[in-house]
């Protein structure tokens, strides 16, 4: 049995970018920075160190929540882990992503405006 289930909360490193695919879905990409303390082995002090992790969010739901998200807004996500490469000039790409079924609202500090209850009434299309 394999098990494949993501939950992080952290803060959007950039706006989200909305586009479609070939076939007309919906695909909202962003990206969140995770913080993990540790401590400094010469200084012995605690210090945060950033881990960046690439989320994509599909379907009506990803059109819907687009306009609510910005840089620096708090999210927290649930989801599965997405493996995929490619080749590019000749060089083997890959990256491991978050495809997101539930985000919450952390914080609403750059919102334009509040988020309806019925943003999240749709279902994923998986």
């Amino acid at each position: 049995m394999s098990i494949n289930r993501v939950a992080v909360s952290g803060h959007l490193t950039r706006d989200p970018e909305l586009r479609a695919t070939t076939g007309g879905t919906q695909v909202l990409s962003f990206g969140i920075a995770v913080n993990d303390r540790r401590k400094n082995p010469q200084s012995g002090e605690w210090e945060d160190y950033p881990n960046f992790v690439d989320c994509a969010m599909f379907g009506t739901r990803a059109e819907k929540i687009h306009r609510y998200l910005s840089k620096g807004c708090k999210v927290a996500i649930e989801g599965k882990l997405r493996y995929s490469s490619w080749e590019r000039d000749g060089q083997r790409r890959s990256k491991l992503e978050v495809i997101v079924e539930e985000i919450e609202f952390l914080s609403r500090q750059q919102a334009a405006e509040p988020v309806p209850d019925d943003v999240f009434d749709e279902d994923i299309p998986f």
